[in-house]
């Protein structure tokens, strides 16, 4: 059988010189013969198999290391182990890469929604479908306290998600809840943060809120929330609405900040209703 030198064994299965020297060195692939005179190092075609081997273990995720240590045991039940965690870390990955695409996604489609949205102070009618929330009880009302509170309140929210297995990328969107009593009697208390999560998320943690009509209300600040709701409730008994769910704050997207400045939100004011029948 016709003797390869090391250029043409690298060249014929497109690897570098480089890379054959490393396998020799870590015992992986020898020359099948070394000229004693020479120094030069031949290999022969029966060792492509093993080559490929090599390749292919590597297209697997394999380090080197892993690889010598498969041919010095020679245990199959070891080398399916590690393919078997090598699956495993790939498939973490791949869910990984496919949470990064949703996150653009959504951000993408808040800032579509933040573009084509009626401008601020706009009130509107809308139907809106069902959506899913992750919700945390709070008993800080930054209606009250301000910024500051808030930022406590998105913090407690993060940490409660990571402990339930819901997945960070969901925080982008949050928004907060005044349940309907104390709505309707006029008391501005926040009492609920949450965040939208898609159809298929699964917790044990979530809530529906149900397709409706819903009076919304457009706000480009976050000082301007507690001012405008008043005018919401002069909507509803301009209009002969009634209120039938708690009111939402949603924020429709976070715009881009100097460093050191308050978060800029465009918000949408949500009162679910229904047309009370003369």
């Amino acid at each position: 059988m016709p003797k390869l030198s090391i250029g043409q064994m690298a060249k014929m299965n497109q690897i570098s010189v480089q890379t054959l020297r490393l396998y020799d060195k870590m015992g992986l692939l020898q020359p099948a013969y070394i000229n004693q005179e020479t120094g030069y190092r031949y290999y022969d075609m029966k060792q492509n198999a093993t080559l490929d081997m090599i390749q292919y273990m590597k297209g697997a995720g394999m380090t080197l290391k892993e690889i010598s240590h498969v041919f010095e045991q020679k245990d199959y039940s070891l080398l399916n182990r590690m393919l078997q965690n090598h699956l495993h870390q790939i498939d973490q990955e791949v869910e990984a890469l496919h949470l990064k695409q949703k996150a653009i996604q959504r951000m993408i489609c808040s800032y579509d929604r933040y573009l084509k949205s009626p401008p601020d102070g706009v009130m509107t009618l809308e139907y809106i479908e069902e959506r899913k929330i992750y919700s945390h009880m709070t008993t800080i009302n930054f209606y009250e306290e301000g910024i500051e509170a808030y930022e406590n309140i998105l913090l407690q929210l993060k940490q409660e998600m990571k402990k339930h297995g819901v997945s960070e990328y969901y925080y982008y969107n949050a928004g907060t809840t005044i349940f309907i009593d104390n709505f309707l009697a006029k008391r501005t208390v926040s009492q609920e943060i949450f965040v939208f999560v898609d159809k298929d998320c699964q917790s044990q943690y979530l809530q529906i809120l149900p397709a409706n009509l819903y009076v919304c209300m457009y706000c480009d600040d976050f000082d301007k929330e507690k001012d405008y709701i008043p005018q919401i409730h002069q909507y509803l008994q301009d209009h002969n609405l009634k209120m039938i769910g708690d009111y939402i704050c949603e924020v429709v997207t976070e715009l881009p900040m100097n460093k050191g400045q308050k978060r800029e939100m465009f918000l949408r004011l949500q009162v679910p209703v229904e047309f009370v029948k003369k």
